[in-house]
């Protein structure tokens, strides 16, 4: 099965040896993807919802690099460092999906640096 790596222009630079997302057969896996910029300086530290647009906007531009949008969105996987956050997640959250919202699940997790509050990692079926 043929795949395409997928690295948008001026995305952070991974923290392991993962790429940001890739396209097979026509799905798109974004990675678990966190409030970081094209240095790698954390955004939006202390603030969840930052964090959660940045990481939105993110996930945007590698769809965008396999041809798709948010809307090709069908599952979303959300890690909270406390769910004291949940709302200030959702509350951007919907902007991004405010109608055929993606299935998805939430779980609270120790991130793996302390400034992040929010992570998420996507799955779409882009059409093409």
């Amino acid at each position: 099965m043929p795949k395409k790596i997928l690295v948008p222009r001026d995305s952070a630079p991974p923290l392991a040896p993962y790429s940001p997302g890739t396209l097979a057969d026509n799905i798109v896996y974004v990675a678990g993807t966190l409030a970081m910029d094209k240095d790698g300086k954390t955004v939006g530290v202390g603030n969840a919802g930052a964090q959660t647009r940045h990481i939105l906007e993110s996930i945007r531009s590698v769809l965008a690099e396999a041809g798709g949008t948010m809307a090709d969105v069908t599952m979303a996987n959300i890690f909270l460092k406390t769910f004291d956050d949940y709302a200030a997640m959702n509350t951007v959250y919907r902007e991004f999906f405010p109608t055929e919202h993606p299935a998805r699940w939430c779980v609270a997790a120790t991130l793996v640096k302390p400034e992040f509050l929010v992570e998420i990692a996507v799955t779409a079926h882009v059409r093409r």
